[in-house]
């Protein structure tokens, strides 16, 4: 447990992933994998196998290509679980079981309804079981903030005993509050035999706000892991956001003495990536990566940047992968320097990627005057290698009056090439691209929001659009971008019946709502 070095274990594919309307295909998840292998990560939590069979074969697939860190998988305290997840990570060279059980009172008496010798019992069984398929087992007492601090030091001491080789403490409700944690941990270091010889880790949600402060407190005691998502995206309130655990190591490295290996540089590109396949916007305030993190409006704090950067600035945006550039290029720049530009700005796109991203920067900039990184980024954001059928949208036609109904007109290309047209009404134009694209789909969806956001500047400039919709009582969101903004409401709704289309294709909408009830939080 001793050193300086913080181990970075990501939850996004498991944890973030959780969040109402995030999940994310196979494909998404193995991009947003090799996104954190390149960022450095220490450990990648791929998901909870047991869940489903898409979770299940999503996992695999993403140990299979094995990137380099450690590749984590999710167990309850069962035999079952514990093998699906050694069969799903076992073909990463370094992989690791993640067994948890719930141990706080409350959970104890109305959850499980286990005493606390049976809670041992089912945690000794199971790191017992782990240690005999894999060498690397880590054990998470589930709700061990709100837990008897006697009771939690019985079971961790039990735990490592049984062959546990990381132990993580979770915050699993964020209840807890900074000098609170710091005490919990010096209490487990100071009660716990063996705990030396093991990682401690931290693992924090941010209900009231706190999962980075805790977080820190944590490792300030003695925890020499966190576990954090990008974004800080998660159930409920959110997760301990990867970005600002690392960068506040970083930038006060000489309050902490500690260190992370994470590349910070590729901060930036990965919150985006992850945004993007979410469609959860990252806030124009969010510490480290929102918009507004490096920007200076009151006059004081500009004259103060004017003389010297670090009057108002603690961290460089270069340092997490923020361009400061503003025009770049334009509809005549060349296909070399937009793969420049694409590397400048922090992204790794294969020839295919590169290709189709520069298809569609050149209809962008015959639509725009002037082209900003946030215009590239939106493009690169949407290219990926996989098809985005089974249905494309080929052209888009809305008329609409205060005097009359508005009306659309849609074509569709199916995935065998036929052209499919179809024409609605609606209050609005919107409403009317919407139904249009239901009855060509058959895909019913009922809309909850509507977002639109500006990619870059200017009165040209591209509209970003996030609908949240319902299916059969699951939430998706999709992302779509345009100069034309019922366009990129089109598209992302389009986004949301083909990711609807694709989930039925493989069976996995019956799947997802019997495996609902087997999520799994700590």
């Amino acid at each position: 447990m001793s050193g300086n070095r913080i181990r970075i274990f990501d939850t996004t594919l498991r944890d973030g992933e959780q969040a109402p309307g995030c999940s994310m295909t196979p494909r998404e998840k193995l991009r947003i994998a090799k996104a954190l292998a390149e960022l450095n990560v220490d450990v990648i939590e791929a998901g909870f196998p047991a869940a489903s069979p898409g979770d299940f074969e999503s996992v695999k697939a993403i140990a299979d290509e094995d990137f380099g860190p450690v590749i984590c998988g999710l167990a309850r305290c069962n035999p079952e679980d514990i093998e699906k997840v050694h069969a799903a990570v076992k073909g990463a060279k370094r992989h690791r079981i993640h067994v948890f059980v719930a141990t706080s009172q409350i959970h104890r008496e109305y959850k499980l309804k286990m005493a606390k010798e049976e809670i041992i019992k089912s945690a000794v069984g199971a790191v017992t079981m782990a240690r005999e398929l894999c060498d690397d087992v880590e054990f998470s007492p589930e709700d061990a903030s709100r837990t008897e601090h006697s009771y939690l030091a019985e079971v961790v001491s039990a735990a490592i005993e049984a062959g546990a080789t990381t132990v993580n403490i979770p915050d699993t409700v964020g209840y807890t509050v900074p000098a609170e944690f710091d005490r919990l941990f010096r209490y487990l270091i100071e009660h716990v035999g063996g705990i030396n010889d093991i990682t401690l880790s931290v693992h924090c949600h941010d209900d009231l706000g706190m999962a980075v402060a805790n977080s820190l407190a944590a490792v300030h005691a003695g925890a020499r892991q966190v576990e954090c998502t990008i974004n800080g995206i998660g159930e409920r309130a959110g997760n301990c956001s990867l970005e600002e655990i690392v960068m506040a190591l970083k930038t006060r490295s000489e309050f902490f003495g500690l260190h992370t290996d994470i590349e910070t540089t590729r901060l930036y590109p990965t919150s985006r990536l992850v945004s993007s396949v979410t469609g959860m916007h990252v806030p124009r305030n969010k510490a480290i990566v929102g918009e507004n993190a490096f920007a200076h409006e009151a006059g004081i704090h500009q004259h103060g940047m004017l003389q010297h950067s670090s009057t108002y600035e603690i961290m460089r945006p270069q340092d997490v992968g923020i361009s400061r550039s503003s025009l770049v290029l334009g509809k005549h720049s060349g296909r070399h320097a937009f793969r420049d530009r694409v590397r400048e700005l922090g992204f790794d796109l294969d020839e295919f990627e590169i290709n189709r991203a520069f298809q569609e920067f050149k209809k962008l900039a015959d639509k725009k005057k002037d082209l900003y990184d946030g215009d590239i980024e939106a493009i690169i954001m949407h290219v990926d290698s996989s098809s985005p059928g089974p249905w494309v949208m080929k052209s888009l036609e809305v008329h609409s009056s205060t005097e009359h109904k508005a009306r659309a007109k849609v074509v569709l290309v199916g995935e065998n090439g036929e052209h499919v047209e179809e024409r609605a009404e609606g209050d609005g134009p919107i409403a009317a691209s919407f139904q249009a694209l239901e009855r060509v789909t058959g895909v019913d969806l009922t809309l909850k929001k509507f977002e639109v956001r500006s990619a870059s500047m200017g009165g040209d400039a591209q509209g970003e659009v996030t609908v949240t919709v319902e299916h059969n009582g699951v939430s998706y969101r999709g992302h779509g971008t345009s100069v034309d903004t019922v366009e990129a409401g089109s598209r992302a709704y389009l986004e949301v019946i083909n990711r609807v289309l694709r989930r039925q294709q493989r069976g996995e909408i019956a799947a997802a709502d019997s495996a609902a009830a087997t999520r799994a939080t700590i």
